[in-house]
Formats: structure tokens, C-alpha cells, sequence
């Protein structure tokens, strides 16, 4: 039997990360973040929620896409937004 957190893991892909540099809409508007979190479904980067925008936290609801790890050196951690949990 599959539960919801299986089907969440199943969105899980090998990406490469679209705007290294940062927060892809945070650099479109000129605005800071505080940490960065990379879509493990479409290698989005997305600002976290310590940030003034949470771009991330908008981007797995938006998008469905609710699994994210740090882009942050020494961080191996994965989270989902849906469960509010590391998984």
C-alpha cells in the first residue's frame, strides 16, 4: 500500500539547480533571502522561510512539488512542505 509521503518521495528527480546563484524570483525583483532550497522535482530555487518571501514554501504549492533540500554547502536534509517534516 502507498501512502501519501510514498507518493510525495515519488516526485523525487536527479536536478541540477536552475539559478545557482539564487532565488530565481528574488532576482528578478531585486529582493534578499536569507538561505536557499532546491525542488527535488524541478531543480527550482526557491528562498526559504526565514527569508522575507518564502519563494520556496510558494513555489510546492503553486507547483505541487512539495520536496525541497538545502542549497546551502554542508546541508543534507530533505523537508516536505506538505507533512511539515524532514523526510
Amino acid at each position: 500500500m502507498t501512502t501519501e509521503s510514498d507518493w510525495h518521495l515519488s516526485l523525487v528527480r536527479p536536478v541540477t539547480p536552475r539559478t545557482p546563484g539564487g532565488c530565481e524570483e528574488c532576482l528578478r525583483l531585486g529582493s534578499p533571502w536569507v538561505h536557499l532550497r532546491l525542488c527535488l522535482t524541478c531543480g527550482h530555487v526557491g528562498c526559504c522561510d526565514s527569508s522575507p518571501l518564502k519563494h520556496a514554501r510558494l513555489h510546492a504549492a503553486n507547483d505541487g512539488h512539495p520536496i525541497v533540500q538545502p542549497l546551502e554547502p554542508g546541508e543534507n536534509w530533505r523537508w516536505c512542505y506538505v507533512h511539515e517534516a524532514v523526510v
